[in-house]
């Protein structure tokens, strides 16, 4: 992993020198904070304080991040106060183009098949937070950090209250009946010859939201003559989504949406008959292994961050991420 991560970080450099200051503190080097955020999704290190302790006593975290065993570790804050100036340079796009050329340069890109899926991600803020935007806070006579709440008869939506934990995040729930929570749209591209992910949005979900996002990131992929191919799930399987898909010189392999009240899916036979659709189909499963490794592994089941402008940074970090994890993989597999 090392191998891999050494060149990017020399690639991503110049960025580092606009960021800090010539005077003041001496700041933590942009490098070795790039490669304590790395460990930190890869070893699922749940939090800035866990990450400095493990530093301090494991040589194998020291080795990677270029610590030698008598330097001192970082204060937590001073950590974090560092971490937010990445996050100005977009250090996360940058790192992610970074790994996306190497796999670019070893052919192991998909130029034409892609898919495109989305997921929910829970911020960090509670219903407690979710509160009316013009009425006064409710008052309380127990606990001021932790109030009682009673929402009982009171109708609530993303039109008349906000979180005033984390005000981009919207109440949504995964299905019809399942319990609402505060949360983000995340939405990815992926190339469906090894499941690498190519384009990432993070956004306030809503009724559009998804598919808004996946057209937003098939105008960000370079022009390319001929047709391309765009696989999907049922829930793309709308007439404006097919109408844009095709008009940006896609191919939809959308799955059909055979609802009891809608017997008519918008992708008919003209599509589903070639081989091509058949296999997007079966490769367009690949995008939930990411999805999977992001929420168990890479932290993301429950967000530690607030603001969409923070969550999109570790939603693109993230993803730069587990494309280390298939590259190592597959280059270490690659016939030499």
């Amino acid at each position: 992993m090392r191998r891999l991560v050494d060149p990017l970080l020399v690639e991503v450099s110049p960025r580092f020198q606009a960021l800090y200051s010539a005077v003041g503190r001496p700041p933590i080097p942009p490098e070795q904070l790039l490669r304590a955020l790395l460990l930190q999704v890869l070893y699922t290190i749940r939090s800035e304080r866990q990450l400095m302790e493990q530093l301090d006593y494991n040589l194998l975290y020291r080795w990677f991040v270029g610590l030698t065993p008598d330097d001192a570790v970082w204060v937590p804050t001073v950590f974090t106060k560092n971490r937010d100036r990445l996050l100005a340079g977009k250090i996360a796009e940058a790192f992610f183009n970074a790994v996306q050329r190497v796999a670019h340069e070893h052919q192991l890109l998909s130029l034409e098949h892609f898919t495109v899926d989305g997921t929910l991600l829970e911020a960090w803020a509670s219903h407690k937070s979710f509160r009316p935007i013009e009425a006064p806070a409710p008052p309380s006579d127990d606990d001021p950090s932790n109030p009682s709440v009673n929402f009982r008869g009171e109708k609530r939506s993303n039109a008349t209250h906000r979180s005033v934990t984390d005000p981009d995040a919207r109440m949504v729930r995964k299905t019809r009946h399942g319990a609402a929570f505060l949360g983000y749209q995340a939405s990815v591209l992926t190339e469906n010859r090894h499941g690498l992910i190519v384009q990432t949005d993070v956004r306030a979900p809503g009724y559009h939201a998804e598919r808004d996002a996946a057209l937003e990131m098939l105008t960000l992929l370079h022009p390319r003559r001929g047709r391309r191919t765009l696989g999907a799930d049922k829930g793309y399987d709308t007439p404006d989504f097919i109408a844009g898909v095709r008009a940006l010189g896609f191919t939809p392999h959308v799955s059909p949406n055979r609802h009891r009240y809608r017997r008519r899916s918008t992708v008919d036979g003209r599509t589903t008959r070639h081989l091509g659709y058949e296999v997007s189909q079966r490769e367009r499963t690949l995008v939930e292994e990411g999805f999977g490794w992001q929420k168990c592994v890479g932290l993301l089941r429950k967000l530690h961050h607030r603001g969409r402008e923070l969550v999109s940074w570790v939603f693109t970090f993230t993803s730069a991420a587990y494309n280390l994890v298939r590259l190592r993989t597959l280059l270490a597999t690659a016939p030499t």
